[in-house]
């Protein structure tokens, strides 16, 4: 930007030349939001409409060191004080784009948001925007662990709370809508934003989304979804590549999470993704963005465009010949605000408009949503006042407190054949590997020292983060703790071997700390536009593991990655492997917990691990020909299956019950199991449901997870556990591409992992073929009682 804000000309909002009368309806918060909203809108010119449906991005770089692909090709400067002279639409990340201490920039927010509202003829302010993908990004705000530890914590009621807390730190610093959070589902590991997503499956990533989404949104805070839809399912795991999916994995896999989040969550906003899918990019798609969320599901939020989509319809799909030819198709799809900055939606449409090109009804359209939500928010109050309430610590306590829970919650033990975890308290620890003293090592891509201060070396952290080396000798400050950094990340470079072979050689156990580097457009191993070739580890970390087994001291694998890595390589070679996913600024703490035995590792996989590093893309949600067999010699058996996962105690299930054998296809079906710790340490143990369909007009993934539940158990106690299986949770879209729910055979499988079955549950569904719609039962409800 050439001109940013300053402070505010001391205008009263609203009372600049032409302004309506403070008696007019839509200044009325008594009066309905629909009737202010037409009312003020019947009162705007053009320019004042169009200017409701774009952001501005002030400070945004132009060197090339962006956060978005293609920034600095695609932002262009624009006067502030011409800019916001018929209002303003959104602010795009005054927190996330430099750092700025909190309370100056909550401050700093509330004088541009003073001369936002003082410029224009109504008073109106803008709509403040931030990433909040694992905590709110911004300086010396928590960094939580990244959504796929999310997953892996199985915890939909602390991920609410998650989002409750990042929710009123964002309300705190005067911000309204959080863009998060991510629905994609995964289909291929090697994506770069595997790490930002919540796992491999619908129902475990529709059901911890909908739980942030209610978080943010009891907050205030507009959620919201993204990206929609399909962007995961990218071909070759190329960030923004063609999606090829057909109608049925979009309707089975892709959409599922975002109606729930919809539905159950109260989502009131939707990000249309950068993809396209079969020739027809999500960001002109009315099919999608009209027919399907608006008509079909009943969405009457706001649809925003990822930053600079709509101008990509013209310089990336070449679906649109001009600026103003983009935002019609935006427009018409049903995309009412351009992000990050305006360039589609400013003089382009305005021009196009005039010139009988493109409807102002569109306009209408567009600004009537985006006036309601500003009603909603109390942004047309008369008594609206910008400023924030009391300053607040964005890194407090009891952030921190929850931001250790979330991680501890979410370490995934994938091995210890031998009990060689918990660590002996007074052992001899080498800890090697470029992972183990640096503190990015536990930070994804949208955190904000990974986000942002990559670009400002001279600024310090702001929050304290401790590495894994630090906390393993904080938690075992009897042990004899040795380090060495044996290699780089992504480096060639094999200097250091010998130095982390000499420290694993004279310890009684080495802790291997191997990873990725989160960044951004190819500035990392893992984060977007960070896409992998194949799922080796990073640069000559697998020959340093190699060279540390090859030593004949026991080696533990702690991988601090943004997804999961092959690793039947070392398969029977490894004393114990720990898994983590960027676990957050207490993800150190948490990782020395359970390498000490302070804590009981109780996270289980959001994706499976695979066995070797091609054959992708694979998930474990795949139909008979998409498993092992004799038609190919190509095995894609993960080594260590979805829904895996360790734990130092034991657990029975005991006492399996069903209903029956036989219920309608409209009615309900219990089962229950008595699930006790026989072991000597308190636990918790995640038990999944998971639906076989046999036999089925179209093929059917061989088993998919429909229920699961999280249970905390002291040793010798038990609870029993009740799942109330609806049939609309086997429904499927049929040939004709109806939804239904069939009559015939189903087996229910009550399961530690998608492989790991205890009790089986054979049901027949009688009656008629039923056609479902979107009021049909999305979730498995769970009961749990005392025994």
């Amino acid at each position: 930007m050439s001109t940013t804000p300053g402070t505010a000309p001391g205008a009263t909002p609203g009372t600049s030349s032409g302004a309506s009368p403070r008696t007019a309806p839509w200044r009325d918060p008594a009066l309905p939001p629909t009737v202010r909203v037409d009312d003020l809108l019947a009162r705007m010119t053009l320019e004042e409409k169009t200017a409701q449906l774009y952001g501005v991005w002030v400070g945004a770089a132009t060197d090339g060191a962006g956060v978005a692909p293609l920034q600095s090709e695609m932002s262009a400067d624009h006067d502030w004080d011409e800019l916001i002279a018929h209002g303003l639409g959104q602010l795009t990340r005054s927190f996330g784009t430099a750092p700025v201490e909190p309370a100056l920039g909550a401050r700093a927010l509330a004088r541009a948001q003073r001369r936002i509202a003082g410029a224009n003829r109504f008073g109106i302010p803008a709509v403040a925007h931030e990433e909040c993908l694992a905590g709110f990004t911004a300086w010396q705000a928590t960094s939580y662990p990244v959504p796929l530890a999310w997953g892996a914590t199985f915890d939909p009621a602390l991920v609410e709370e998650l989002g409750g807390r990042i929710g009123r730190d964002l309300r705190a610093a005067g911000v309204h809508q959080g863009l998060a959070p991510v629905l994609d589902v995964v289909r291929d590991l090697r994506w770069g934003r595997v790490e930002e997503t919540i796992g491999e499956d619908p129902y475990l990533v529709g059901t911890i989304g909908t739980a942030y989404v209610r978080g943010l949104e009891s907050a205030g805070i507009i959620a919201t979804l993204k990206h929609f839809a399909g962007y995961a399912s990218s071909a070759g795991a190329r960030n923004l590549a063609p999606v090829r999916a057909g109608g049925r994995e979009l309707a089975e896999v892709t959409l599922p999470p975002f109606e729930m989040a919809l539905r159950e969550g109260g989502a009131r906003s939707v990000m249309a993704a950068y993809t396209e899918t079969d020739g027809v990019p999500a960001s002109g798609d009315p099919r999608l963005l009209t027919r399907l969320l608006r008509e079909d599901w009943g969405f009457t939020g706001t649809v925003v465009s990822d930053y600079f989509g709509i101008g990509f319809l013209q310089s990336l799909h070449r679906v649109a010949g001009s600026p103003a030819e983009a935002a019609h198709l935006a427009l018409e799809a049903g995309i009412d605000v351009e992000l990050p900055t305006l360039s589609c939606y400013g003089k382009p449409l305005v021009d196009a408009v005039r010139a009988g090109r493109v409807p102002e009804a569109l306009v209408d359209r567009a600004a009537r949503r985006v006036l309601l939500q500003k009603c909603e928010l109390g942004l047309l109050d008369p008594d609206w006042r910008p400023e924030p309430g009391a300053e607040t610590d964005l890194d407090s306590a009891g952030n921190r407190a929850l931001a250790r829970q979330l991680a501890e919650e979410s370490v995934v033990l994938l091995d210890n054949p031998d009990g060689v975890l918990p660590l002996a308290p007074n052992a001899r620890i080498a800890v090697v590997g470029p992972r183990a003293a640096d503190a990015l090592a536990m930070l994804g891509c949208y955190s904000f020292p990974s986000h942002v201060l990559t670009h400002h070396p001279e600024v310090p952290l702001g929050i304290d983060i401790p590495t894994v080396l630090e906390a393993v000798r904080a938690e075992l400050p009897d042990a004899e703790v040795t380090f060495a950094r044996g290699c780089g990340v992504s480096e060639p470079d094999t200097a250091g071997f010998p130095e982390a072979v000499a420290r694993a050689s004279g310890a009684e156990v080495c802790v291997a700390v191997l990873g990725d580097r989160a960044g951004l457009f190819g500035r990392g191993t893992s984060g977007e536009g960070c896409d992998a070739e194949d799922l080796r580890l990073p640069g000559v970390q697998a020959e340093l593991l190699d060279a540390l087994v090859a030593t004949g001291v026991p080696v533990v694998l702690v991988l601090l990655t943004g997804r999961p890595y092959a690793l039947g390589r070392w398969q029977g070679r490894l004393a114990a492997v720990v898994q983590a996913f960027f676990p957050g600024e207490e993800g150190g703490p948490a990782l020395a917990g359970v390498l000490s035995g302070r804590v009981n590792p109780s996270g289980r996989l959001p994706v499976s691990v695979p066995r070797r590093p091609g054959g992708q893309p694979w998930t474990y949600l795949q139909p008979p020909l998409g498993l092992a067999g004799e038609v190919s010699n190509l095995d894609p058996t993960p080594l260590f299956p979805f829904g895996h996962g360790g734990s130092y105690t034991a657990f029975t299930w005991e006492d399996f019950t069903g209903t029956g054998d036989e219920i309608p296809t409209d009615g309900s079906y219990e089962l229950s199991v008595t699930v006790r710790n026989t072991g000597a340490r308190a636990g918790a143990e995640v038990v999944q449901l998971y639906l076989h369909d046999p036999v089925a007009s179209v093929t059917r993934p061989d088993i998919r997870l429909i229920g699961y539940r999280r249970v905390q158990l002291s040793p010798g106690e038990a609870r029993r556990l009740t799942f109330r299986f609806h049939p609309d949770l086997s429904s499927f879209p049929g040939r004709a591409g109806t939804r239904i729910v069939e009559p015939g055979e189903l087996e229910l499988r009550l399961a530690a992992s998608s492989t790991d079955v205890r009790h089986r549950a054979r049901l027949r569904l009688t009656g008629p073929v039923r056609t479902v719609g979107t009021g049909r039962v999305l979730r498995c409800e769970t009961r749990v009682t005392e025994v």
